[in-house]
């Protein structure tokens, strides 16, 4: 059994940090931008989930593939994860993917840049259940880095 429900720009916060909240184990994101903005609402979150004992892993694009202000901001939250137990991993060759997956459970794939959105108009679907989540991460293969 399993749920898939949608989410715009301006619900897709809410429900995405009620999952965070309650992710026991393992929290991967990948969003190829990453802003201070955004961070500032985030990166609190991920402090308390990596206190709680739940790894956290960001993927994504590798900060000289951006212009600045993206190049910089971008340098900055990545140190910043370090310092608060987030593991980075940098993608090298455009990536683009924005996707979470909770506790292999939930997954949230769509349109929307997880860790920089502001203003653009987004979509993204939220799979609860149904192997999904676990699929997803499978096929990325992402085994090879957590």
């Amino acid at each position: 059994m399993f749920k898939s429900t949608l989410f715009d720009e301006s619900t897709f916060y809410k429900q995405f940090t009620t999952d965070l909240l309650k992710a026991k184990q393992e929290v991967v994101i990948e969003s190829p931008f990453i802003t201070t903005k955004r961070m500032n609402q985030l990166a609190p979150i991920f402090s308390k989930l990596v206190r709680r004992g739940v790894r956290v892993y960001v993927i994504t694009r590798d900060p000289r593939e951006h212009r600045e202000p993206y190049k910089e901001q971008s340098e900055h939250e990545i140190q910043h994860f370090e310092q608060i137990g987030v593991q980075a991993l940098i993608c090298q060759g455009n990536h683009h993917r924005k996707l979470a997956i909770i506790d292999r459970k939930i997954l949230w794939e769509g349109s929307l840049n997880i860790l920089s959105q502001i203003k653009s108009r987004e979509i993204m679907r939220r799979f609860d259940g149904g192997g999904f989540a676990v699929e997803m991460f499978n096929f990325l293969k992402l085994e090879r880095f957590i």
